[in-house]
């Protein structure tokens, strides 16, 4: 699942092919559970606004109109936003039977699973949103208005310090993978970096949050902030379905020390690594390095 360093590269590379351009139509399919806001409105609203910034809020995409509203995306598990020009062996591959090579990719022509097409008056490159497992969402906000979705995000996990962090701990019963889980306390951490920041700061995914001391929490402050950072400079994780908008895959997997590295030895210690089950999901860590 994109998680923050994935989007934010997202959001960075979308800039170059989607700002200052003219949407001339937006093909949209059919209504779903993709669609917050149902597609007929997205597709009025969209049509003649021109994109002139994109921030991101957590897993948030928010792309900033001419008119003020905003058209906002979260890609989900498998959620692709990406321009028709990008080519990449992984790309819209969610699953190996959906895989395209790259010389097919040119004449990629918008399937079942590509809920939006953004078409330019330019009539440079499409911009695509594609998402097999249909878990991402789209709406419109209006100018001035809130969203429930985004009013209930807590703190942007790359603001995040050792006070809100050890603040946001106390008192609670669940662990601290599910606290950094938690898109109330920190927007934007999924699995991957809360294993990483994790093992980086010697904390088990396990421990009661109560439990974390003000020194742990500023360790484990500082290393997600890193792994975060660390992810988006190497253009995040491409472990299954994650491309880039340009089609170029990240090289932080190469980077991880525990997530999906059970079995193999710690590359501090050599201890084995574990997975167990924590606030039902994965949880990798070393028995040795983490306490």
């Amino acid at each position: 699942m994109p998680e923050l360093p994935e989007v934010e590269v997202t959001r960075r590379r979308l800039a170059p092919v989607l700002l200052g351009r003219r949407i001339r139509s937006i093909d949209t399919t059919r209504p779903s559970y993709v669609f917050v806001t149902p597609p007929g409105r997205l597709r009025k609203a969209l049509a003649g606004r021109v994109a002139i910034s994109i921030d991101r809020l957590g897993k948030y995409l928010l792309l900033r109109l001419d008119d003020g509203n905003t058209f906002v995306v979260h890609l989900g598990m498998t959620g692709q936003f990406f321009s028709a020009a990008a080519i990449s062996p992984r790309l819209l591959s969610a699953t190996a039977r959906a895989s395209l090579s790259p010389d097919e990719q040119p004449d990629f022509e918008p399937d079942i699973h590509t809920h939006v097409v953004l078409r330019f008056e330019d009539g440079g490159p499409h911009v695509y949103f594609r998402d097999v497992r249909k878990f991402g969402k789209l709406f419109l906000l209006s100018a001035g208005k809130e969203h429930p979705r985004l009013e209930r995000l807590g703190l942007d996990a790359l603001e995040v310090s050792g006070p809100h962090l050890f603040a946001a701990s106390r008192k609670r019963k669940t662990s601290i993978k599910a606290l950094l889980l938690d898109q109330a306390v920190l927007a934007g951490v999924g699995n991957i970096y809360a294993d990483e920041a994790l093992f980086l700061a010697g904390v088990r995914p396990g421990r009661r949050s109560a439990r974390l001391t003000r020194l742990e929490s500023e360790r484990l402050a500082q290393a997600l902030v890193g792994v975060l950072e660390r992810s988006i400079e190497t253009g995040g994780s491409s472990i299954s379905d994650y491309v880039a908008p340009d089609g170029s895959d990240g090289a932080y997997q190469d980077e991880r020390h525990v997530y999906a590295r059970k079995g193999e030895p710690c590359k501090v210690c050599g201890t084995t690594i574990v997975r167990r089950v924590v606030a039902q999901r994965s949880a990798h860590y070393c028995p040795q390095c983490q306490r």
